[in-house]
């Protein structure tokens, strides 16, 4: 996401709430963001469990995705893996806006998830990991 000029602060702000909300109802298995001031760049990082979870997430945030928006326009959107066709249909801003899309289909891999979420570590420069 690219964040607007003089919106920092905003898009923090509106980041930390969409997070809070999203890590105590949200149906994400991680949430991570990242921002790069110096060039004024966020990443979110968010990992689903399947296209279901897809659709609640978006149900449930709206708002706070709205909110986010407000100090920011997504430049990039990557997805990895096979999300349902309607899933990829949708993907736009939450005002209908078009944004580059690229999806990457699983070949291999594995987790080891579970257990314990992440530590937050804001402004530490140490990325949070789960354990």
């Amino acid at each position: 996401m690219r964040i607007t000029d003089g919106h920092l602060d905003g898009f923090r702000h509106a980041i930390a709430q969409a997070v809070a909300f999203t890590e105590e109802h949200g149906p994400q298995l991680m949430v991570d963001v990242f921002v790069d001031e110096e060039r004024m760049l966020a990443h979110s990082f968010q990992l689903y469990r399947d296209s279901d979870a897809i659709r609640t997430h978006w149900r449930l945030s709206d708002p706070y995705i709205r909110g986010v928006m407000e100090h920011c326009t997504v430049e990039h959107f990557e997805v990895f893996g096979a999300p349902d066709p309607d899933i990829v249909a949708a993907l736009t801003t939450p005002d209908g806006d078009s944004f580059p899309v690229v999806i990457s289909p699983r070949m291999a891999g594995f987790h080891r998830l579970g257990g314990t979420a992440a530590t937050p570590r804001p402004h530490s420069g140490e990325p949070a990991t789960a354990g």
